[in-house]
């Protein structure tokens, strides 16, 4: 049940409510590995790494609650417990302990990259039934190459 009537049609909803739900999972994904490797990071790079660990949280954070807002004002039920995002996450699991600094980096790298590859899919898949939803994964998936670049330059 939603108190929130879209305008959209039944289908463009159901289309554009996967693509907000999915892109909610990897955001808050991104933002808890992100602050694993932040919290274990040692290294000769640790605090550089360490900050632009912080970096990807905050805009993780900022992003997921644009994302989950705009599932609401849809009248789509956002879902970011912490089952749902465990099952349905593209990003590969953080090993346990200390975590190297150019290890950190490529754990970075690979998550990154794991949801850039489908925000981009939501992108061309929230074009036409809502261009507002896709001008917000847009925006999102710019600032997340901006730091999948930061990161891949840290291990060129």
């Amino acid at each position: 049940m939603s108190v929130v009537k879209s305008a959209l049609s039944d289908a463009d909803l159901k289309t554009v409510g996967e693509a907000l739900q999915g892109a909610l999972v990897d955001l808050v994904d991104l933002g808890l590995v992100a602050k694993q490797v932040h919290w274990n990071v040692v290294g000769p790079r640790f605090r550089s790494v360490h900050l632009q660990l912080d970096e990807v949280v905050a805009s993780a954070r900022t992003h997921s609650d644009v994302v989950a807002e705009r599932a609401s004002a849809l009248g789509v039920t956002p879902d970011g417990r912490a089952a749902t995002v465990a099952s349905t996450s593209a990003i590969a699991g953080v090993p346990e302990g200390l975590v190297k600094d150019a290890d950190a980096v490529r754990i970075l790298v690979d998550a990154l990259g794991a949801v850039i590859t489908r925000m981009r899919e939501r992108i061309q898949s929230t074009g036409d039934p809502d261009p507002i939803t896709q001008d917000i994964l847009i925006g999102l998936t710019g600032d997340l190459e901006k730091h999948a670049w930061m990161f891949t330059a840290e291990s060129a």
